[in-house]
C-alpha cells in the first residue's frame, strides 16, 4: 500500500496529457516543486478540475508512484487567478511562475520556495499596478538567491512583500534589476 500525502499546494502549471488527463506541477510546504498526474481532470464535470486549474492553491493528497506523483484528491482553497483581477497582476504571475519553472529542472524540496510564492500571490493583488514589477523583482531575486544564485542582502523575510519593502526596492530599483540578470545568467537560462 502507498502512502498518501496530504499538503497545500498552489498550481503552477497544468499540460494536457491524452484525452482527459493533464500532467501538474505544484509547489507546496512539505514537498517543495512537484510534478503530478491527474486522471480525469479534463472531463466534463470532473471532480478535481476547479481545484487543479493554473493558479489555484489547494488541499492536495498525492501518492508516490514507481515513476511519477499521483494527485487522487484536491480542494480548492484559493483561486488566486480570480484575485488578480488586473492584467498586470496576471501577467506578473505568469512571468514568475514561468522563470521558477524554467529555474527548477526536476523537483526541488525547498519549503522556502513555497513561502515566496504564497506571500507574492498573496500580495499581488492588493497592491498597485506601478508596484506589480517592483514586487516582481523581489519575488525573483528572492528565488535565486533559495537556488543559490545571489547572495546579496534582500530586505525583508522571504515572503514579505509589503508597500514599505517594496517602496525601498524602487528607490535602488536598478541595483536589484542587475542582480536577478546576473542571477540569471549564472543559471545557465
Amino acid at each position: 500500500m502507498r502512502y498518501k500525502y496530504e499538503t497545500r499546494g498552489i498550481i503552477l502549471a497544468r499540460t494536457p496529457s491524452g484525452e482527459a488527463n493533464a500532467f501538474v506541477t505544484l509547489i507546496t510546504p512539505e514537498l517543495g516543486l512537484v510534478h503530478g498526474r491527474a486522471q480525469g481532470v479534463r472531463r466534463s464535470g470532473a471532480k478535481l478540475a476547479s481545484a487543479l486549474t493554473t493558479f489555484a492553491e489547494s488541499s492536495c493528497v498525492l501518492v508516490r508512484g514507481k515513476e511519477d506523483w499521483r494527485i487522487v484528491g484536491a480542494i480548492l482553497d484559493v483561486n488566486w487567478f480570480s484575485q488578480f483581477e488586473t492584467v498586470s497582476a496576471r501577467l506578473t504571475a505568469i512571468r514568475v511562475s514561468g522563470l521558477l519553472l524554467r529555474l527548477v529542472v526536476g523537483e526541488v524540496h525547498d519549503p522556502e520556495l513555497f513561502s515566496i510564492i504564497a506571500g507574492f500571490f498573496e500580495a499581488l493583488p492588493k497592491l498597485s499596478d506601478a508596484l506589480h514589477k517592483t514586487a516582481e523583482v523581489l519575488a525573483v531575486l528572492r528565488i535565486l538567491a533559495v537556488l543559490g544564485f545571489d547572495t546579496g542582502e534582500i530586505p525583508g523575510k522571504v515572503s514579505e512583500f509589503t508597500p514599505s519593502i517594496l517602496m525601498e526596492i524602487n528607490t535602488v530599483r536598478t541595483d536589484y534589476v542587475t542582480r536577478v540578470n546576473y542571477g540569471i545568467s549564472v543559471s545557465g537560462l
